[in-house]
């Protein structure tokens, strides 16, 4: 079965319905079924989007990105510098 992504912005909406009907009384897996997602699904997305307004979760899908592009730019420059040590040392 073909997996579905979703958009930060509609799992911030799905979440937000799911915590008015948990308020009416709704048990969690009715809510998921409804929702056409597992109970596992809700429980990760509540627990990385709780509470979050659809710009803070861009802003924070932002800096993730921008996180791993200088966590790659970080490794690379080492890479250069072990590199450049060794054939100073003559180890090449």
């Amino acid at each position: 079965m073909a997996r579905k992504r979703y958009t930060p912005e509609q799992i911030i909406g799905m979440l937000r319905e799911a915590e008015v009907r948990l308020a009416q009384g709704e048990r969690v897996g009715a809510i998921c079924r409804s929702l056409s997602i597992s109970e596992q699904s809700y429980y990760r997305w509540r627990r990385e989007y709780g509470g979050l307004k659809v710009s803070q979760a861009r802003r924070l899908k932002d800096l993730e990105k921008e996180n791993q592009r200088l966590r790659k730019a970080v490794s690379n420059l080492t890479l250069d510098a072990l590199i450049l040590k060794e054939i100073v040392e003559g180890k090449y």
